[in-house]
């Protein structure tokens, strides 16, 4: 039988017993989970929760912050993931620098603009996102709540062959591109490679499903693209959907998805147009 005629039986397979797609996502998830745990003596991974787990609190300010703009919008950051970028911010001072792969509606970009010296925010361009027959109103919302900001620098391109030389070094870079194993393994190579200096952090985002679920094809693409060489640590961040690199050990513990949870307040105001 040819490989079409399999993949036409296999898809009709699925369409009569939708329950299969579980089975395939599980067994493609159980994949990427032994392809990351080929790491696990260097990143302290374990089967059960991943990567050791750093708690949010001790890196926030001490009286808490304000999170603006937020959208609660598909697709989006949760509050937390926002908060901990602007707190690694703030940690590496009032001239830090800013890095981001992937803009969506600038949230993360407008957040971190608050307390960045300055911000670096990486997309595809327009006309990439029409070829990938995307919806113009899609692209009109690319940069939304960044594009007004001063402090705040579009550039266009695709984070996989675009040009860094002269950009770098930064003191945070975000990487919330394209989410598949190679492009995560490729931003996190070219990251390391081009735009750090030896006191950068890295966050990633989407590195769990949900907080304390990981997200093994994500990791993957981390693990293998991080160099060997790079003397820091990896954490899962709780309560955020984060993976965190950082140059200088962080307090950790071993992932459970049945730990105490951290509690915050949360405030929500709407913001006036």
């Amino acid at each position: 039988m040819s490989r079409f005629s399999k993949t036409l039986r296999a898809l009709g397979s699925l369409v009569r017993n939708p329950w299969l797609l579980n089975v395939v996502l599980t067994a493609d998830e159980a994949q990427w989970q032994q392809r990351a745990l080929r790491h696990a003596a260097r990143w302290q991974l374990t089967p059960e929760g991943g990567l050791p787990v750093t708690p949010l609190r001790p890196l926030l300010p001490p009286g808490g912050d304000v999170l603006r703009p937020f959208a609660f919008g598909e697709g989006g950051s949760l509050p937390t993931d926002l908060l901990l970028l602007r707190a690694l911010v703030r940690r590496a001072g009032a001239a830090a620098k800013y890095f981001e792969i992937g803009t969506w509606r600038g949230e993360s970009a407008a957040a971190v603009a608050e307390v960045a010296a300055s911000v670096h925010t990486l997309n595809l361009s327009d006309e990439e996102l029409r070829r990938l027959k995307l919806p113009e109103e899609y692209i009109a919302l690319h940069g939304h709540f960044s594009r007004p900001l001063a402090n705040v620098t579009h550039l266009q391109g695709n984070s996989v062959t675009f040009d860094y030389r002269g950009l770098g070094p930064f003191d945070v870079v975000f990487i919330d591109g394209d989410h598949s194993y190679e492009a995560v393994r490729e931003d996190t190579a070219r990251v390391f490679r081009e735009l750090l200096h030896p006191q950068s952090v890295v966050v990633w985002h989407d590195a769990a499903r949900q907080p304390g679920v990981p997200r093994w094809e994500v990791l993957s693409g981390i693990l293998d693209g991080l160099p060997a060489t790079a003397p820091g640590q990896l954490y899962a961040v709780g309560n955020t959907l984060c993976a965190l690199y950082s140059p200088a050990p962080l307090p950790a513990s071993v992932p459970s998805r049945f730990a105490a949870p951290g509690a915050f307040e949360v405030s929500v105001r709407p913001l006036v147009a």
